[in-house]
């Protein structure tokens, strides 16, 4: 029997592309309509935000904490979290969490490296691209990596916190992040990772200047292998 799957949810876009993700390609695994058990718990997003906001991450991981304890006890074998921005607060929640944790910058440095990228573009929100989240995993890889300008995480953190989290998809939003991806790609960048997990729903190889790593879906599969060959 596949293992059972906790999807520690943090905004709601995000992580039902996640699920839908696991729902839909469990079947390549597994045959026709079947995917894993997947359970999933979400606190209000409101509650994240005013962690972030006052640069509490020990409060981040107690709501992550929170959640990871919940689907322990529903059953769940082991977690994955379909938001970038939060994992700063992964070394806080790790060592104290009841269950195992896909991470979910480690699966994204890995397939970059799969795919013989070396300079990586990080998109996301401005608590994302000022994190250490992606440039510690990208230099444990020997990747480099490039941040956005300040101007740049300004205008894609406000498109992410305003439109994509509340399902709001515009066409200038998508010009928006082809700007700062063009760029990037001047400056040297071979791809670029979506590091909100929103930022899918707008963004893929057929409108983006650079080669995408979609954070989203390739959690959701790193999730369907560890549920299905462990």
């Amino acid at each position: 029997m596949p293992l059972h799957i906790g999807i520690v949810g943090c905004s709601a876009e995000g992580a039902a592309l996640c699920y839908r993700t696991i729902c839909a390609e469990g079947a390549q695994l597994l045959g026709p309509h079947a995917h894993p058990e997947v359970s999933m718990h979400t606190p209000s997003l409101a509650d994240y935000v005013a962690c972030l906001d006052r640069g509490d991450v020990a409060g981040v991981g107690e709501l992550m904490l929170a959640s990871a304890r919940k689907l322990a006890a529903a059953g769940a074998d082991f977690l994955v979290c379909p938001d970038n921005t939060i994992h700063q607060a992964f070394d806080h929640v790790a060592p104290r969490s009841p269950l195992r944790w896909l991470h979910i910058a480690d699966v994204v440095a890995d397939e970059a490296v799969r795919r013989g990228f070396r300079r990586i573009g990080i998109t996301g929100t401005r608590w994302l691209v000022n994190s250490e989240v992606y440039p510690e995993k990208f230099s444990a890889r020997g990747l480099q990596y490039l941040r956005p300008t300040d101007a740049e995480r300004d205008e894609t953190g406000r498109i992410i916190m305003d439109e994509l989290v509340c399902g709001i998809f515009r066409s200038e939003a998508v010009a928006s992040f082809q700007r700062v991806i063009e760029r990037m790609k001047s400056e040297g960048c071979d791809a670029v990772v979506l590091g909100c997990t929103e930022i899918p729903l707008i963004i893929n190889d057929a409108n983006s200047p650079l080669p995408t790593l979609d954070s989203t879906r390739l959690l959701a599969r790193a999730a369907l292998q560890c549920a299905v060959c462990a």
